[in-house]
């Protein structure tokens, strides 16, 4: 099986200055921080007029490499990125700040930055500042990165966006994707200014298999045709790139041997199966005692007519890897097993209670407090996902359980969305999930992908029939095809079906289940307040037309009105006569 593999060679020179305030560095990691983080390339380059920019140059490149793998494995290369640099812009600017130079930022922890990062079959470019990154071509070399320097005069310019010179900064990112063979170049000004893509070509013609040597060849060139600043190249050719979706959940799976069917009283894999708990054409549950710490256990065993699907055992597996980064108490926990498995299953905390789908069963028309403190409770557990870049996507009342202490806890992750793990394969974007679809948003059903306001729509779906028993679109949302389709959504109150509910609530839910995702609470936390303030923002609205609350009701009187008029009309004519 094929991975991600580059060659880099690098090199840096003070030239003919004193001190070298260029920084690089390189990290290659190996699995599973290959797959989940990748590998990347860093360099900054200090300002002549500070005494401490070689400081702030090494500071950004030994942080961000440090920092950028301790980032959550779940986080898209955008976001781990962004944040550790943000992280790195503040600390340097505050340096400044307590030094004698915070009264002229030309002489403190000021640097450029810029790096890129191999992840999957994609490249990320992150910069900030005027340190360069090319993509080799034949004939020449393509500019991959922006200057960010602002030119006064054709003699004067100066720097416009840099590591340290304010408590925030903006980070350009691109991505792309990669080619096997392609080569990558990053240099500071005292570089390539007196570089070109002969030259680079030149290089590589001599030292083809020593990328280090290649780049110390340019790093001469450009000091002979009279370079005076700092010196610093990176060289980096993608020798090669991982087959599509390659994550390392696969090379796990295949570890593993199918399970046999399991059956009470029996002993599988250091667990004792006490009794089956649910089954379906997906997956089966047991409840099992673990014999070495006799905790009992939710053992998920795959489906026997999906075993042949390679794909869906992958899911099936990353349903335990997402349990397994997620801290939160309102979503099930991991069964912490202190040994090797040999079958493919997964161990999940026991919840002794039921689900919410038999709770509103029991509950048919339950007060407004109470369904807040569950869906509180719901959304707080979506927060946890949706911080670590990941989409439940199979939110309904079968994959939430209540205890028996009234702890509400998501369960099933097998349709979860993993931005960080996405990112690089064949399908980078959420995509509409498998199983019940009447608590999906419209979005999947267009073919537009998914995000967090995907699981508010559907929490919404929940609140509104754990109120009323009803679907706010009964089952016109599954119909949707193209966006014009979303014109004949027509919300349904919920005071329509239950008139005792406060009226503000139809304008917090409404909103929550607009069909366009972009028109909804932009997060949870909105959701949430406006739940607790009572919906004061929706109180003072105008009523909601009648034609847009029940457009049946509307025509039937429009309908009845007209008839009234023509019977009028013919009433008084007839007595005219």
């Amino acid at each position: 099986m094929s991975i991600l593999r580059v060659s880099v060679g690098q090199y840096s020179q003070a030239g003919r200055k004193r001190v070298n305030q260029d920084f690089h560095g390189a990290a290659l990691p190996v699995e599973p921080r290959l797959s989940t983080k990748g590998i990347a390339v860093a360099l900054a380059d200090g300002i002549g007029s500070s005494a401490v920019s070689q400081v702030a140059s090494a500071a950004a490149v030994h942080g961000f490499l440090d920092d950028y793998y301790c980032t959550a494995e779940t986080w898209t290369v955008r976001r781990s990125a962004q944040r550790v640099l943000a992280a790195l812009n503040s600390w340097l600017h505050a340096q400044t700040q307590r030094s004698d130079a915070r009264f002229d930022k030309d002489r403190g922890y000021i640097c450029t930055f810029s790096a890129l990062i191999f992840k999957g079959r994609e490249v990320h470019l992150l910069h900030i500042g005027d340190s360069r990154i090319y993509r080799l071509h034949p004939q020449a070399w393509e500019q991959l990165s922006d200057d960010h320097r602002i030119r006064v005069s054709s003699v004067e310019s100066y720097l416009g966006r840099a590591l340290g010179v304010g408590p925030t900064v903006e980070i350009d990112h691109r991505s792309w994707r990669a080619e096997v063979g392609e080569v990558y170049i990053l240099a500071t000004d005292g570089a390539y200014e007196y570089l070109d893509s002969v030259a680079v070509h030149q290089a590589l013609a001599v030292h083809a298999d020593d990328l280090d040597a290649a780049s110390a060849m340019l790093v001469s060139t450009a000091l002979a045709r009279g370079s005076e600043d700092n010196v610093t190249v990176q060289l980096v050719r993608v020798d090669e790139l991982p087959e599509l979706d390659t994550q390392d959940l696969h090379t796990e799976r295949r570890c593993l041997a199918l399970p046999p069917p399991l059956q009470p009283r029996m002993h599988f894999d250091g667990y004792l199966i006490v009794r089956e708990l649910y089954a379906s054409s997906r997956s089966h549950v047991h409840l099992a005692v673990d014999q070495r710490s006799g905790r009992h256990v939710a053992l998920k065993t795959p489906s026997v007519g999906l075993r042949e699907d390679p794909d869906y055992l992958d899911r099936f597996l990353l349903e335990e890897w997402v349990a397994r980064r997620i801290d939160n108490a309102h979503v099930l926990k991991p069964h912490a097993a202190d040994r090797p498995r040999q079958y493919l299953h997964v161990a999940m905390e026991y919840i002794d209670g039921h689900t919410l789908a038999q709770w509103m069963t029991d509950y048919p028309a339950p007060d407004l407090d109470t369904v807040r403190r569950i869906v509180e409770q719901v959304a707080k557990g979506l927060q946890a996902f949706h911080h670590r870049e990941m989409l439940h996507q199979d939110l309904r009342p079968e994959n939430v359980m209540i205890d028996r202490a009234g702890t509400v806890k998501i369960i099933d992750f097998a349709a979860v969305h993993v931005a960080g793990l996405a990112e690089g394969t064949r399908t980078p974007y959420a995509q509409a999930p498998v199983g019940e679809l009447q608590y999906a948003a419209p979005e999947y059903f267009l073919g537009l992908g998914g995000s967090p306001a995907s699981d508010l729509f559907s929490l919404a779906v929940i609140m509104y029939q754990m109120l009323t028993g009803q679907l706010p679109y009964g089952l016109q949302v599954t119909r949707l095809r193209t966006p014009r389709d979303l014109r004949s959504l027509r919300y349904i109150p919920a005071r329509e079906r239950r008139p005792e509910l406060p009226p503000w609530i139809d304008g917090v839910l409404r909103r929550a289940l607009h069909p366009c995702g972009r028109k909804r609470q932009e997060a949870l936390s909105e959701f949430m307040q406006d739940l607790h303030t009572s919906g004061r923002q929706y109180q003072s609205r105008r009523p909601i037309p009648l034609l847009e609350r029940n457009p049946v009701r509307f025509w039937q009187s429009l309908t009845l009105l007209l008839a009234l008029s023509v019977m009028l009309l013919l009433g008084l004519r007839l007595t005219g006569h």
